[in-house]
């Protein structure tokens, strides 16, 4: 057996779609690959992966913990999968001397106050926007705010707690309900920073576009645009189907690019994957949000890359892969047939009994996969308050319009069966109960 030619860490939840995918790339390349997670460091490697366990919500001492297990040995690349350990990872590479995102730029993107002040000093363009604490709940007609408007937390990803308010009432019911969200034991269990406050900004119209691209000495390459077409116009925004190419005239495509560069350079993110979401209408491009990380879940299988000595694409994974260790073939092109993937949306908060039609949607023409990722018989919250799909679908064609198409004649044939969640009774009313009084 080989001794693998390079050594690199891979920053991760603990529960990563991902994470298969980059193995297998591993083994293709003779990489040796280590995890570094947030599972408990008291559990003796559960699943059998040797990972390094930490906690991401202390991301100083995470990358202490890593440098202390890794004395002694070289590391030759860092990648980081999800916004909270994007941050251990920068700060573990800057100890370990490999080149990689400051912490203070990638601590900017877990902030969506910071982002929008460093978005507006560097002139893109941003909506009005102000933060408020969680308590007391503010009084909009007191403090000038405009309708329509957003409200959302300032950590949180994938839209969790993002709400649309038309008006002083949907604003102070909005407000609670992130307040209720942040204050859930769920959230608190996080240790997120800033859950004591919300950003409020003017809602931006518009079709809304996500981007997915590679930096490399500060120099952004965009891999891919991804239209949205379902409009994400509120109350709440769960994102669903992801399509590229994308199907804005070349001027405005351009444009994107422009600002995505704009704002990853204002961000100062220089090394390593983005994907970051834009919307764009009569005045412009708008950048939402930038992330130092590549797509989330499992939507990377949409993305397919063509290197030269191959006979097959390969994966958004090995890609990154070649480009943290600086191997050949980084600056792969993507494949020209149009992909898209379809985040499955959750239609009501519940118990998943039962899911239908499984078979009916993979026989649809041009649909390449389903993945049913939530679980029978666990509860899966709707947005605003959930932030987890119940699965992917993903489908490839020679244009994006069959590939949506296919999609949602997919989408239409199956069904979810999603009952009520019993509330919880109280052991001492159950005794009380059993007492007859």
């Amino acid at each position: 057996m080989t001794t693998p030619s390079k050594r690199l860490l891979l920053f991760t939840g603990k529960l990563g779609y991902q994470t298969r995918s980059f193995e297998e790339s591993a083994l293709k390349l003779g990489v040796e690959l280590v995890y570094v997670t947030d599972r408990c460091h008291q559990l003796e490697d559960p699943w059998g992966d040797r990972a390094i366990a930490v906690h991401f919500e202390n991301p100083e001492v995470a990358a202490y913990t890593v440098m202390e297990s890794l004395r002694g040995q070289n590391v030759d690349g860092v990648l980081a999968l999800g916004d909270r350990p994007a941050v251990a990872a920068a700060y573990a590479a800057r100890g370990l001397g490999i080149s990689y995102n400051h912490p203070a730029a990638v601590e900017a993107c877990r902030n969506k106050l910071r982002m929008r002040e460093i978005f507006r000093d560097a002139g893109l363009r941003v909506p009005w926007f102000r933060n408020f604490p969680i308590h007391p709940t503010p009084e909009p007609s007191l403090l000038g705010i405009s309708y329509p408007c957003v409200l959302k937390p300032l950590s949180l990803s994938a839209s969790q707690g993002v709400m649309r308010a038309n008006s002083r009432e949907e604003f102070l019911t909005a407000a609670a309900r992130v307040r209720r969200l942040l204050e859930s034991p769920e959230i608190r269990s996080t240790r997120e920073l800033n859950l004591d406050q919300m950003l409020v900004e003017g809602y931006i119209p518009g079709r809304e576009v996500a981007v997915e691209g590679l930096v490399s000495d500060g120099t952004l390459r965009v891999l891919a645009i991804f239209d949205k077409p379902d409009p994400l116009e509120g109350p709440y925004f769960e994102e669903t189907i992801y399509v590229t190419p994308s199907r804005l005239l070349d001027a405005e495509q351009h444009a994107i690019e422009q600002c995505a560069r704009d704002a990853a350079r204002a961000l100062g993110i220089s090394q390593g994957p983005i994907h970051a979401e834009f919307r764009i209408n009569k005045d412009g491009v708008w950048p939402l949000e930038l992330a130092p990380r590549p797509i989330g879940g499992l939507c990377a299988r949409a993305l397919r890359f063509f290197l030269g000595s191959e006979k097959e694409p390969i994966g958004l994974e090995e890609l990154l892969m070649r480009h943290a260790l600086e191997f050949p073939g980084s600056d792969s092109q993507r494949e020209q047939f149009a992909a898209g993937v379809m985040m499955i949306p959750v239609p009501k908060s519940g118990v998943l009994e039962a899911v239908t039609g499984e078979d009916a949607a993979r026989a649809v023409p041009g649909v390449t996969d389903l993945l049913v990722t939530a679980r029978l018989h666990d509860y899966i919250a709707a947005w605003p308050e959930g932030s987890s799909y119940l699965g992917f679908l993903f489908a490839r064609a020679n244009d994006p319009e069959e590939v949506e198409q296919a999609i949602r004649k997919a989408h239409e044939k199956l069904a979810f069966t999603i009952a009520p969640r019993l509330p919880v009774e109280h052991p001492a009313a159950r005794r009380m109960t059993s007492e007859g009084n």
